[in-house]
């Protein structure tokens, strides 16, 4: 009986050990799960953050946008009076030069009208010289005191005078019609190739021909214009002496280079861009007219401003801003951003140097909380 009764006592003793035990870890993991708690609470309340300065600098940055090489100069070339094609001296592929003869035209009726003109001329010389004559007889009478009457005098010499006229306007005539005969050559009028040809031998062209459609195309490709279209936020930085570099698809290994000679000092209405155009050189004719192009422009920094961290800005559904922390609260800054280059941005705004700014901001750091250092 004894050693039963040890025995109960022994296994009772053991299970209140083992009780107390369990309520021990019960209760420590309490403790750890409310300090767990209240650190996270605290660390929601106050989170550590980490700061930058705000520091003046300059950033150069750079956008990639297309662009359309054209030719430097380019002409349709038309004929401007009624007539018959009757050489044809080129053809698409042609390199030309100032002054040379392309086409010739044939137009029977000009020399009909021509031949005309110059009868007119000769039928109003005969009718001034008449007058002419009639006049030097009565100046020669009139010597002899009255023999002439003085009005006679004066109508002869107004005939005489008018006959003149006629005579300067049929030479007008003349020359007007003698000048179409020179639209019947039309030449190159610069230097340039041909890129297209719209008519044939005995082709009926002028304002009563083939419309609107130009007899040749004559470009000038050994000099291209690269145009591009600079988006608005980027043209504060633009400057004529900028060189870009830009690749075509037709030759992506060779990279080319460009000088920006024209700015046009205002933004498209549709596109709200400011055009672009840099003078390329094509003398070995790799480019050609109308090929588009990547075009890498520079952007270099203007005055100096605030550079922080690009993460230092957070930008909202409702305004961009960073957050100054002062006497550890945090204060939103509204800001505007500027030009960025690798990790860091341009941003105007009401800082000062050496502004403390949440290096990693987001809008659940709200404004005035409290925040500590990492």
């Amino acid at each position: 009986m004894n050693k039963l009764k040890n025995k109960s006592t022994l296994m009772l003793a053991v299970i209140a050990v083992a009780i107390s035990s369990l309520l021990s870890a019960c209760h420590s993991e309490e403790k750890e799960k409310e300090s767990a708690e209240e650190q996270q609470e605290q660390a929601v309340e106050t989170p550590a953050v980490e700061l930058t300065p705000v520091k003046k600098g300059k950033l150069s940055s750079n956008i990639t946008i297309p662009g359309e090489l054209i030719p430097y100069q380019q002409v349709d070339l038309y004929a401007k009076i009624n007539s018959y094609v009757k050489k044809l001296l080129v053809d698409i592929g042609s390199e030309v030069h100032q002054g040379q003869l392309l086409v010739v035209l044939e137009a029977p009726e000009i020399n009909s009208q021509l031949a005309g003109a110059q009868s007119r001329i000769k039928q109003q010389e005969a009718i001034y010289y008449a007058s002419k004559a009639t006049y030097d007889r009565l100046v020669n009478t009139s010597k002899t005191p009255g023999t002439v009457s003085l009005n006679d005098l004066e109508q002869a010499e107004a005939k005489k005078n008018s006959d003149l006229a006629n005579v300067e306007a049929a030479k007008s005539a003349y020359k007007e019609v003698s000048a179409n005969l020179a639209y019947l050559e039309i030449r190159a009028p610069f230097d340039g190739v041909i890129t297209s040809r719209n008519v044939n031998l005995g082709a009926y062209v002028g304002p009563g021909g083939k419309g609107s459609d130009p007899l040749f195309t004559l470009q000038d490709q050994k000099r291209l214009r690269l145009v591009v279209s600079v988006p608005e936020s980027s043209t504060g930085a633009l400057s004529n002496k900028t060189e870009v570099n830009f690749t075509v698809k037709a030759l992506p290994s060779e990279k080319f280079t460009a000088q920006v000679k024209r700015l046009a000092g205002a933004l498209d209405e549709k596109l709200r861009s400011e055009r672009l155009e840099m003078d390329v050189y094509n003398k070995d004719k790799k480019l050609l007219p109308h090929m588009f192009a990547e075009v890498n422009v520079p952007l270099p920094g203007g005055d100096s401003t605030f550079v922080v961290p690009k993460t230092a800005v957070v930008t909202s559904t409702e305004k961009v801003f960073v957050i100054k922390v002062v006497n550890h609260k945090a204060q939103w800054v509204d800001a505007k951003k500027g030009l960025t280059s690798g990790d860091m941005m341009e941003v105007y705004g009401d800082l000062k140097p050496d502004d403390k700014l949440v290096k990693v901001a987001t809008d659940e750091i709200r404004d005035g909380s409290t925040v500590k250092d990492k």
